[in-house]
């Protein structure tokens, strides 16, 4: 049966928006490419990972060498969770997005890396806020809410200014950070993607918490695979006593 040139998936209302999936065929490749929008404005396309994967590899790269336990801010199409999982000292994941249709996508077997991450015993789809979870504004009562971990990882925003919803405002203040903080182990790692060039404001706040934060630039193709894309990916951790 021939494949369709474009279809979408799965389109539901959320609060904070409508979220939906889409599946299109590259015409250059012939390769599937899976983009996720909310109302308008496109979140995430599985011919853009780069920055994903880097995210949790700049994390993982400085962590503690020990057993680690890790949480991951935004699920999306879940490949800074795949390279997350990659890592063998990883002891569970808990990734962690507001979007209740996203995790059923990745339950369903609706986007390529679902069956990876639900079917890996150490991984875990949690539907809460994670600004609400890291802040404490959220009082779930459950195991997560008070738990300390070796890497946090953030992926929701497009940057520490441009925000999906301003009720995110508060984690990237000072007291935010301070948050973070608060639920990491000694030596653990927090790390941030932002689609902005590395704000130096931001970056001065990190370090007023974490001295050792700094700001990794990520190149990879732009969207007409002739020209370059950057990202930014912030990494701090808590020292060691």
């Amino acid at each position: 049966m021939r494949r369709r040139r474009f279809e979408e998936l799965d389109h539901q209302e959320t609060p904070i928006g409508a979220v939906s999936l889409r599946r299109r065929i590259d015409p250059r490749t012939d390769e599937d490419v899976f983009e996720v929008k909310l109302d308008d404005d496109f979140l995430m396309s599985s011919m853009f990972t780069t920055s994903e994967t880097e995210l949790a590899h700049a994390a993982l790269a400085h962590a503690p060498d020990r057993p680690l336990d890790v949480v991951v801010g935004g699920l999306g199409l879940g490949y800074t969770a795949a390279a997350v999982l990659d890592d063998e000292r990883v002891r569970e994941l808990v990734v962690v997005d507001a979007l209740a249709p996203v995790i059923g996508w990745h339950r369903d077997g609706l986007v390529p890396l679902g069956p990876r991450l639900t079917g890996d015993p150490r991984c875990r789809l949690v539907h809460r806020d994670f600004f609400g979870l890291v802040l404490g504004t959220d009082d779930a009562d459950d195991p997560d809410a008070a738990a300390l971990f070796d890497v946090v990882a953030v992926d929701i925003d497009h940057s520490p200014r441009h925000l999906l919803h301003e009720r995110h405002a508060p984690f990237y203040t000072d007291e935010g950070i301070g948050r973070v903080v608060a639920r990491l182990r000694p030596g653990g790692v927090f790390a941030l993607w932002s689609d902005d060039a590395p704000d130096d404001e931001y970056l001065a706040r990190l370090r007023r918490a974490m001295p050792d934060a700094r700001a990794q630039v990520v190149t990879f193709p732009d969207a007409t695979r002739t020209g370059e894309a950057t990202s930014t990916v912030y990494v701090a951790s808590v020292p060691q006593p």
